[in-house]
């Protein structure tokens, strides 16, 4: 089957590999739509990855052509997105139900070899089914929409909240429509790229700011009559956004870290007691899961896909066949790409 495989930093060749073999509890599927996701970009042209060779892709669906033996949920020509995780399912986490804090995990995509390929298998567990309304395409965007809702269900998001968003990328425009529909009350979102924004305005988002351009504190301040936000969801996983997060939340407000972030920074002394002195709730949020496996985040987002309450068309940057990934990286790499790249086999 023809792949697209890491041997060495920015060293991705298109090839064939030999086609997944299934055993009794997996399904083996044809790939049909696979995003690179951010965490893809420091496996490609850094040095992050596991090992060598390697194939990455896990936000993707595709066709069901073969289902193991004992495999009874899932059937042939199904259309299916696929939860990446292979939890241990037996030590005290899994069994909590804290799938995403296991310590003995797989993972496809990374840890093993993922869904940048025309085959890919998975257990059956880990297999979502996607409403027929619901396209290929849209069925790649599942994953980063569980990411967006998991980490409003880790902070117990209540309706009518008042909500900032810092960093209008995939992930953040995909949590400003999942709080939209968890009827948060107002929502301002908070980038560095005026285009994203506009994106954002057209998804849902009630005020923007532009952290480059605008008057933060002013802006904020008029916005929330000089209280504050209830509830502030970081996604960028940028330092400045980081500690952003702390200085807009109101008094007893609730900060949520859903970026991962990637470079060092200092906190000062005046950033670190605003958790003091306005008494925060600060969380973290890690991948997308709960119980019963994966989670009704997951079933949650093939609803959201499948009635049209999430869109994707707009999150999308450019489309391509496997062939071109590695002028895709080069893009990527020029700071060329803004928005997801989506691959269809």
């Amino acid at each position: 089957m023809k792949a697209a495989v890491l041997y060495g930093q920015k060293d991705i060749r298109v090839e064939n590999i030999e086609k997944p073999t299934i055993n009794d509890n997996e399904v083996l599927i044809n790939v049909k739509a696979s995003g690179v996701c951010g965490s893809d970009i420091p496996r490609v042209l850094g040095t992050a990855s596991h090992y060598y060779p390697n194939v990455f892709g896990h936000e993707f669906s595709g066709e069901v052509v073969e289902v193991g033996k004992n495999v009874t949920s899932v059937k042939v020509n199904d259309k299916v997105s696929v939860a990446p995780l292979k939890p241990c399912h037996e030590c005290e986490d899994c069994k909590s139900g804290n799938h995403a804090l296991c310590k003995n995990y797989s993972f496809i995509g990374s840890r093993e070899y993922g869904a940048w390929a025309e085959y890919v298998k998975a257990p059956e567990t880990n297999i979502v089914k996607l409403p027929d309304e619901v396209s290929y395409v849209q069925g790649a965007f599942l994953e980063p929409i569980t990411v967006a809702l998991h980490g409003l269900l880790v902070m117990d998001f209540k309706p009518m909240t008042s909500v900032a968003i810092t960093g209008m990328g995939t992930i953040g425009l995909l949590t400003l429509q999942c709080a939209k529909i968890m009827g948060a009350k107002d929502i301002t979102v908070f980038d560095i790229d005026d285009a994203r924004l506009n994106i954002a305005k057209e998804l849902g988002a009630d005020h923007v700011i532009n952290t480059l351009n605008d008057d933060i504190n002013e802006r904020v301040k008029e916005i929330t009559n000089g209280k504050g936000y209830e509830m502030v969801l970081e996604t960028a996983g940028v330092p400045f956004t980081e500690l952003l997060c702390l200085e807009i939340a109101g008094n007893k407000g609730s900060v949520m870290y859903i970026g991962t972030p990637h470079t060092e920074f200092t906190i000062k002394p005046k950033q670190f007691e605003c958790m003091n002195r306005k008494e925060l709730t600060v969380k973290g949020s890690w991948m997308s899961y709960s119980a019963p496996f994966p989670g009704k985040e997951w079933t949650l987002g093939a609803n959201y896909l499948g009635t049209g309450q999430i869109q994707v068309e707009k999150l999308i940057d450019r489309t391509i066949d496997i062939e071109d990934i590695g002028k895709a990286f080069e893009d990527i790499e020029a700071k060329k790409v803004s928005g997801k790249v989506m691959m269809t086999l």
